[in-house]
């Protein structure tokens, strides 16, 4: 990219303006995960909702001023994915394969909030899509190319991938260089949150990889599914509705870690 480009890219970053709405991004992801987790602890219990982002927004769609707040989510969520994407064309005193690890770990992060934001406009608007529906329409395409299978294969041990990734950043806590956590029980409490919350993550992308790799290998594409397929496969196992649980409190646990890390977030790295 042109060092115009990159000095354009790091001005719009250091706007404080910008730096504000990116954190208001975090608290919208937070509110996000924690709509989530609540989802997930209703089908745990034997509820039927959809416990995806799209079954999140359309759940805040019913309820009073529903389409104002998807707004606002929207608004964050957009900002937060335009922050990412500029961390990944503005590195300062990166290069080489340096460079490429932070395009490679900020990119597809800034696109995918951003495409999330986009949806919870479109529900705000009145639409009222279905990822899991989508997830498989999208499986069943793939499918029909000539290296259909190992697309979709090598999408699933992609996100499958991405799981391990977080699963690993709880492990090793290493989501605290992301951050600026406070000393004592707070700092304590707060990671121990991100713990948790990175754990079941991680857990929950694992599993869409699998039934991603799985609809390759079958050539099924209805086996394909997102994060409330996941779910139900995960209830569908011994022991089901506890596991559930289980990831049900660790999104609330990543959700009320990542609304507190719009105040500490390190957004100079």
């Amino acid at each position: 990219m042109p060092s115009s480009a990159r000095s354009a890219a790091r001005t719009a970053e250091s706007n404080p303006a910008f730096r504000v709405a990116a954190r208001a991004g975090y608290v919208a992801n937070g509110i996000l995960h924690l709509l989530i987790g609540v989802l997930v602890l209703a089908v745990g219990l034997g509820g039927t909702e959809e416990t995806d982002q799209t079954g999140a927004f359309r759940a805040v769609a019913a309820v009073p001023l529903g389409a104002l707040a998807l707004g606002a989510l929207a608004v964050g969520l957009v900002a937060l994915g335009c922050w990412h994407l500029l961390q990944a064309v503005a590195p300062r005193g990166l290069s080489g394969w340096k460079r490429l690890a932070r395009i490679a770990a900020e990119a597809p992060q800034g696109i995918v909030f951003v495409a999330i934001g986009l949806i919870s406009a479109s529900v705000a608007l009145g639409a009222r899509p279905r990822a899991e529906q989508a997830t498989e329409d999208a499986s069943e395409f793939v499918l029909t190319l000539p290296i259909g299978g190992f697309v979709l294969g090598a999408v699933g041990l992609t996100v499958a991938g991405v799981g391990v990734g977080f699963v690993w950043m709880g492990a090793r806590r290493s989501f605290r260089t992301k951050v600026r956590l406070p000393h004592g029980r707070r700092g304590h409490l707060l990671s121990a949150l991100g713990v948790a919350g990175f754990l079941a993550k991680g857990v929950a992308l694992m599993i869409v990889g699998v039934l991603l790799v799985i609809a390759a290998v079958k050539i099924e594409p209805d086996t394909a599914g997102g994060l409330d397929g996941a779910v139900s496969a995960l209830i569908a196992l011994p022991a089901g509705p506890f596991l559930a649980f289980l990831v049900g409190v660790g999104f609330l646990a990543y959700g009320v870690f990542t609304v507190f890390r719009a105040r500490y977030a390190r957004l100079d790295v």
